[in-house]
């Protein structure tokens, strides 16, 4: 048992040198991203939807919120799209989608959710510097692949973990960058 507790204490350590920091992928209530396409995202404070504790993420122009991302922050740490509320209307996904896997993330790593007509597939491609209105950091690049009612688009995003999006391309091959 004595020499057993060295090992076990060693590797207990070096599990916990490698999790995630609570705010890996960030929810603070009323942290704001100002993005170049006029867009500012909003955290929004911790609710219940249908049964589900979730944490909005309100886009906005203009000071005016058009839609609301409900993100489930699971206890492993992995961050899931349970639905889009846009006004009144609430869009619940039945099979959620993936946002993130637990993190931290690494080059290479994949993950895929979804179900009948909506599907994602993400992998981490790389990472590299990534200079923005915001300032310049060391980004994991995520080429995500969306389909949805059998139509595929494909978006990249340059995520800092503890920051969030600093840089996204759209299908349509616009880069929208983080403003602060």
């Amino acid at each position: 048992m004595i020499r057993v507790l060295p090992a076990l204490l060693l590797l207990l350590a070096s599990s916990a040198l490698s999790a995630p920091a609570p705010d890996y992928y960030p929810r603070q209530p009323g942290t704001t991203w100002s993005y170049s396409s006029g867009e500012t995202q909003v955290i929004a404070a911790p609710t219940t939807v249908r049964g589900v504790p979730v944490v909005p993420v309100g886009h906005q122009y203009g000071g005016q919120t058009y839609t609301q991302d409900l993100l489930e922050y699971r206890p492993d740490g992995s961050v899931w799209l349970r639905g889009v509320k846009a006004g009144d209307r609430l869009t619940w996904y039945a099979a959620p989608l993936n946002v993130y896997p637990p993190g931290p993330l690494r080059p290479g790593q994949r993950w895929q959710s979804g179900g009948g007509t909506l599907k994602s597939s993400s992998q981490v491609v790389g990472s590299e510097p990534v200079r923005v209105p915001a300032g310049t950091f060391n980004a994991l690049v995520i080429r995500t692949d969306l389909m949805v009612g059998g139509r595929q688009s494909t978006q990249l995003t340059s995520f800092v973990p503890g920051i969030g999006v600093v840089r996204y391309q759209t299908a349509d091959g616009s880069r929208i960058d983080l403003l602060k």
